[in-house]
């Protein structure tokens, strides 16, 4: 668990450090970043890994710093960029499915077949689990988007860290029932089990990103305010 704690935290200095440079080159530039994080998730999903006793995809951390990434472009930038940023992760994810899809089916070459047939093993993906995937994506970041906006009417711009927590919490709730529901309802056992495990990891992650959004959007503000641009 400590290890997986370290991991959470290293990806969230790096993915906080990377989206400051939107201060320079503009809301593009974290939307971009978002995409990469949620094709990189679907990536490394494939591979399985425990964390304590739960056993989660190996993208879990990728793929919650997505929420992350989402509230920042919300805080800084407003609801709709941040819709544009879901829209284009969907995108990029539709487009690198057709890439992969394309690349599995085509003849490798003679002396790279047993990478080739490892290669397909580590990203082949049933078209359920696909659709579990688009699904939930879509569904959860838009609640995050709206969610985030929400209370942030409600608190009057007060307390950034009740819409990062109560957007994020929620959002991972409904991201983590439906992929698992679709993806595995009537297949594996004790879905139920599944759903918590992965959902309290998520919880986990989602705390300790909290003081990196302060940390964030203090300092992209700060960069405003002086005219320093990184």
């Amino acid at each position: 668990m400590l290890n997986f704690i370290l991991w959470a935290l290293i990806t969230l200095l790096a993915v906080t450090l990377t989206i400051l440079t939107s201060r320079r080159y503009g809301v593009e530039i974290a939307i971009g970043i978002f995409a990469t994080l949620t094709v990189l998730a679907n990536v490394l999903a494939n591979k399985i890994v425990l964390v304590g006793s739960f056993v989660v995809p190996a993208g879990v951390i990728v793929y919650s710093m997505t929420f992350l990434v989402t509230d920042f472009i919300s805080e800084i930038y407003g609801k709709e960029n941040a819709k544009k940023a879901v829209i284009c992760g969907l995108l990029a994810n539709l487009i690198a499915l057709l890439s992969i899809k394309l690349v599995l089916i085509w003849k490798p070459a003679p002396f790279a077949v047993e990478v080739s047939d490892a290669f397909s093993k580590a990203l082949q993906q049933t078209p359920r689990i696909i659709f579990a995937s688009i699904t939930a994506y879509f569904i959860s970041q838009m609640h995050d988007v709206y969610s985030f906006h929400f209370w942030k009417v409600k608190t009057k711009g007060k307390h950034l860290w009740l819409r990062n927590n109560a957007s994020t919490i929620v959002s991972q709730a409904i991201d983590t029932t439906i992929f698992i529901t679709i993806a595995f309802y009537g297949i594996v056992p004790n879905i139920v089990d599944i759903i918590l495990g992965q959902y309290v990891i998520k919880v986990v992650i989602a705390l300790l990103d909290t003081p990196f959004m302060y940390m964030t959007t203090a300092v992209f503000r700060d960069l405003q305010k002086s005219k320093i641009t990184v």
